[in-house]
């Protein structure tokens, strides 16, 4: 846990010096290249040099760097200070715990992509950068500020060296035959036997002579030669979790075309009325307040229904929500398809077909659907992935 915590704080500075960095390339004249106002009847050529591209992508890679350790981190470091095995209501706590947490974040990322959209749109890249900066700063602060109150859980070894053991174990005993009888457990065992599925790994953990393999006290005299039944189910459950891992891929790869939902809303009509228009980057918001108020209304109301029609106290399985989440993510991906060819068919109408910049007579609020399907998805599988925790060592 103090490994996973020091973690969070390193790669939270480190997102926020990215993103320091991104701002001060809006800010700072050498780091972009010169303005191309003052050209009005001739061609702008000012292109970024080889140092400010190189500064730029440096930005982007620390902000990703930041976000990609940050978030994963910061789900499973929340979810141990709630977890407690002795509390009855353990699974429930972690529910709301995973439904609030993906509901306080999509209020987060309403806000950026309504004010912070906004006021980059109107009031340029140098302000639009500054606020996320002072916020990142803010949150580095508060994390570190209650570090004195978390819940530390130590860990009892390192889990990627545990699999390694058994692997390399297994393969050592690979010849030796196999006993029902003889298994290596830890001194506060979790598994009386391992399992039968992929038994190839529980040769992993046979005791084939007592005296050559254990210590007096009971361990391992050499844990490259025997391991534990705990860490041979460890290594399985991991094992069994990466086809729910891999199934995710689809999921996200249909979250993170955004971009193009994005360069599709800057070419249609985004006025509400004549005074007011939608910026084409938060269009994403109807993504994040449908998975907000899904949440939200699930969590309050839809769980105690379920619970009484299927018998399961969280109501659908996390396998089932996951499950949901995949067709939701096809559905969405068809409606996608579906508008996008109606815009284009009236682009070719419209006589754009040599503009791909020109803004077609079509309303932008035909990209709402696809972006709501989209956030039911998000909503379904990713609090689903609740299983993976529980099943993952």
């Amino acid at each position: 846990m103090r490994k996973l915590r020091c973690l969070i704080y390193r790669k939270a500075v480190g997102g926020q010096k990215g993103m320091t960095l991104l701002w001060l390339t809006a800010m700072l004249p050498q780091l972009k290249p010169p303005s191309c106002e003052h050209f009005i009847n001739s061609t702008c050529n000012n292109s970024p040099t080889s140092a400010q591209l190189a500064v730029l992508f440096s930005s982007f890679g620390l902000i990703s760097i930041g976000a990609g350790c940050i978030r994963p981190c910061s789900m499973a470091f929340g979810a141990d200070q709630l977890d407690n095995k002795d509390n009855p209501d353990n699974d429930r706590a972690l529910q709301s715990f995973f439904n609030w947490y993906y509901a306080s974040t999509g209020l987060s990322t309403v806000l950026a992509l309504t004010v912070i959209v906004y006021n980059q749109e109107h009031l340029g890249w140098q302000v639009g950068f500054r606020i996320p900066v002072v916020f990142m700063v803010f949150s580095a602060l508060m994390f570190l500020l209650g570090s004195s109150l978390y819940i530390k859980v130590v860990a009892s070894e390192s889990l990627f060296t545990s699999f390694v053991q058994v692997l390399v174990a297994a393969r050592r005993n690979r010849k030796n035959r196999y006993s029902d009888d003889f298994h290596h457990k830890s001194l506060e065992p979790k598994f009386c036997a391992p399992t039968e599925n992929l038994r190839c790994l529980n040769k992993a953990c046979i005791i084939t002579d007592p005296e050559r393999d254990l210590n007096p006290d009971g361990s391992a005299s050499n844990p490259w030669h025997l391991c534990t039944v705990e860490q041979v189910e460890s290594l399985k459950a991991l094992l069994k979790a990466i086809p729910m891992f891999s199934a995710g891929i689809m999921v996200i790869l249909v979250i993170c075309q955004n971009s193009f939902s994005t360069l599709q809303a800057k070419t249609m009509n985004r006025h509400i009325n004549s005074s007011f228009e939608i910026p084409a980057g938060s269009f994403s918001v109807f993504m994040i307040v449908t998975l907000t108020l899904w949440v939200t209304f699930y969590d309050r109301f839809m769980v105690a229904l379920l619970a009484k029609c299927t018998g399961r106290p969280l109501g659908l399985s996390p396998r089932v929500r996951m499950g949901i989440g995949l067709l939701l993510s096809c559905l969405a991906t068809v409606v996608s398809a579906v508008i996008e060819r109606k815009r284009r068919s009236k682009a070719i109408e419209q006589g754009f077909q040599e503009d791909p910049n020109a803004v077609v007579d079509m309303t932008a609020m035909w990209l709402v659907p696809q972006y709501a399907i989209l956030g039911l998805a998000e909503a379904f599988y990713s609090i689903g992935q609740r299983v993976l925790l529980q099943s993952v060592p």
